[in-house]
């Protein structure tokens, strides 16, 4: 019957499609193992229970807040990126764009190591005779950590959002002598007001489903959410019944916001301009405050705990810990799984977004949603309940094998979907409406067009989308630390291990390789990127 409904659909339609049906096939497949593990709950009975309301209330409240903070100070730092050029402009943007991927242990612990009640800062306002009440831990702690992993992602789409403004336009607002508040207003805000929505949406979903930092940071039941008491009624409590159901709340939850979003935002395309980029003269006293103000945030932001990571990683058992040969086969496991996740990935998402865009142009709004939230829902779906769903599928059938790499692969591929959508979704509408015309007079479509066409423009969004996807996979945690054994272990379950263990010096060590590894992994991707992009 599939095969049937396949062969009637056109050509554009078959790729996402399948990349849809697949996804939620998996999805569908793992939140009924949960179901079908354990008799669900009385709905009204928990749905009355006042720690849930608690804790839904609080996972609404951190994340609306860490949204909030996170998309209103990208704003004036996109801007500031976006008009000023100064040294290390680059590597600024290339470390705002690695935070999103940075595994959460290494950034928890340079957050604590400079923030912490004996930290840098602690120690700095002791010196200076000035009483530091800052907590690390509850409320301000997760905001703190979610505002450090998600501010540089906001900037960055915000970033996007102004470069793409077409050279004629910014000229004609210069010749006009339009500036400061008027030139934000008419020219820059109905640019940034088309990413804003989705970056706050997205963002919002990232908090609400965090775990690892408020694991770490939350401090006891009073800081406690969805995602965390998911994690509860399988770990501790084992009742998948109740994470079920939880997971069902997380899902509507997550849902519904995703429907708003969709709803709010505009789906047309803008012109793109063929011209050079435009390079904006900023005058005034005030205009270079703000803007030097807005960097500076963002690098007291960024630097300091990455230097905290590379501080405590460089010593004396350096060596020793690096000749460590289980080390390496850590390092070389999570190469492999991170470079074939991030090219799944991508794939994936350019069968969605190839579909989902035509049936934008086809005014067919309704398809198109449907599609694009095929990519969205991940957010909305906790990845340990997705890993938690495929153990009891395996462990009811064929069994876990010692060497779960592809079930890990399928996991991290799913959970990265989001992000290269988000990356990807604005080039090729852009694309699609520069030279769909084009294309048709000279009968060029299908794979010919995604060859000679699409993969060749759209080659610094892929490898950013590349990038990311792959840097998150090398980079995560809750998946492995359900697969994970001594013969079966990533970079970060290797680390964790070592915390666990109280091998502090070691521990150190591994951070600093870990965010080595994915520094230098991203320069490469950013520098090919950037390549593309002369050309």
């Amino acid at each position: 019957m599939a095969v049937g409904c396949f062969t009637l659909m056109k050509g554009w339609q078959l790729p996402g499609a399948i990349a849809g049906i697949a996804i939620l096939g998996i999805l569908g497949a793992a939140f009924t193992a949960l179901l079908y593990a354990a008799p669900l709950p009385s709905l009204m009975g928990i749905l009355k229970d006042a720690y849930l309301q608690h804790v839904i209330g609080f996972s609404l409240k951190q994340a609306s807040l860490s949204a909030l903070l996170a998309v209103g100070i990208a704003v004036p730092i996109a801007r500031a990126l976006q008009r000023r050029h100064f040294f290390g402009k680059t590597l600024l943007l290339r470390l705002a764009s690695m935070t999103l991927i940075l595994p959460v242990l290494v950034a928890v612990f340079g957050l604590l190591t400079v923030y912490g009640r004996e930290g840098w800062l602690a120690l700095l306002c002791h010196r200076l005779g000035i009483h530091y009440s800052f907590s690390p831990y509850g409320l301000s702690g997760i905001l703190l950590a979610h505002v450090f992993f998600n501010l540089p992602l906001a900037t960055r789409l915000l970033l996007q959002a102004l470069q793409q403004i077409p050279t004629e336009q910014r000229q004609l607002a210069a010749q006009l002598g339009i500036t400061g508040w008027n030139l934000f207003r008419f020219l820059e805000w109905p640019w940034i007001k088309r990413q804003l929505v989705p970056a706050f949406v997205l963002i919002f979903m990232l908090c609400f489903t965090s775990f690892a930092i408020v694991l770490t940071l939350g401090g006891g039941p009073q800081a406690t959410t969805l995602e965390l008491a998911i994690f509860q009624a399988l770990n501790f409590d084992y009742d998948p019944g109740r994470a079920a159901l939880l997971a069902l709340v997380q899902l509507v939850c997550c849902g519904g916001l995703l429907l708003f979003s969709h709803w709010l935002t505009p789906v047309g395309a803008h012109d793109v301009s063929l011209r050079q980029h435009w390079r904006p003269r900023v005058e005034g006293i005030w205009g270079a405050i703000i803007d030097s103000i807005a960097i500076l945030v963002l690098i007291l932001l960024l630097i300091p705990p990455l230097i905290a990571v590379a501080v405590a990683g460089i010593g004396p058992q350096t060596l020793s810990a690096l000749s460590d040969p289980a080390l390496w086969q850590a390092v070389i496991l999570s190469l492999k799984i991170a470079l074939v996740a991030g090219g799944c990935s991508v794939a994936l998402t350019l069968m969605l977004l190839w579909t989902s865009r035509e049936y934008h142009r086809r005014a067919l709004s309704g398809w198109a949603s449907t599609i694009d939230a095929c990519a969205m829902i991940i957010l909305a779906v906790p990845s340990i309940v997705l890993a938690t769903g495929a153990f009891l599928i395996l462990n009811q059938t064929i069994g876990i094998d010692s060497s779960p790499a592809a079930l890990v692969i399928l996991i991290n591929t799913l959970m990265a979907l989001p992000y290269a959508s988000k990356l990807l979704n604005g080039p090729m509408r852009d694309l699609a409406n520069q030279y769909s015309h084009l294309c048709l007079s000279l009968d060029i479509h299908g794979w010919q067009r995604l060859r000679r066409i699409e993969l060749p423009a759209l080659r610094q969004p892929l490898l950013q989308a590349f990038a990311f996807a792959s840097l998150m996979s090398m980079g995560d945690f809750g998946v492995i630390a359900l697969f994970g054994s001594q013969d079966f272990q990533t970079l970060p379950f290797y680390l964790y291990q070592q915390m666990g263990a109280y091998r502090t010096q070691q521990a150190a060590v591994t951070a600093l390789l870990l965010l080595l590894l994915c520094f230098l992994f991203f320069i490469l991707i950013e520098s090919l990127a950037d390549r593309h992009a002369d050309r």
